[in-house]
């Protein structure tokens, strides 16, 4: 099991990542392999590759990023929550808004395993 003390680490490079706007880096970095996801609008992935891939077409979108902004994290046995609120111009004239949790599970090793996401 992954310490308390080395998990709040990884959640800590993890979230920095994300607040950046590197987010599908973040994924390459901190995601085992056979980690899946979930969102609030029921969109899966069952893998790594699957994300890193729903991400690059996410960020390929994005024409300016307006604000990320990390808010607070809380961090248990195997588990984070992250609370980001994302503002984002689209390329076709969008604007996503969203302020969401972003709970995760942890491996062993330090990888993420189940990441889930909820507007909050």
């Amino acid at each position: 099991m992954i310490s308390n003390m080395n998990l709040e680490k990884q959640v800590q490079r993890l979230d920095a990542m994300v607040a950046q706007g590197a987010i599908v880096d973040a994924v390459k970095t901190f995601f085992a392999d056979n980690a899946t996801t979930s969102d609030f609008s029921k969109i899966t992935t069952a893998n790594k590759a699957a994300m890193v891939s729903k991400m690059e077409e996410f960020t390929g979108g994005i024409a300016q990023v307006n604000g990320i902004q990390h808010h607070q994290t809380m961090i248990g046995e195997q588990s984070s929550a992250s609370e980001f609120t994302f503002d984002f111009q689209m390329k076709d004239g969008s604007q996503i808004l969203w302020h969401e949790i972003i709970r995760r599970h942890w491996n062993e090793e330090g990888l993420v395993v189940k990441e889930t996401y909820f507007l909050a």
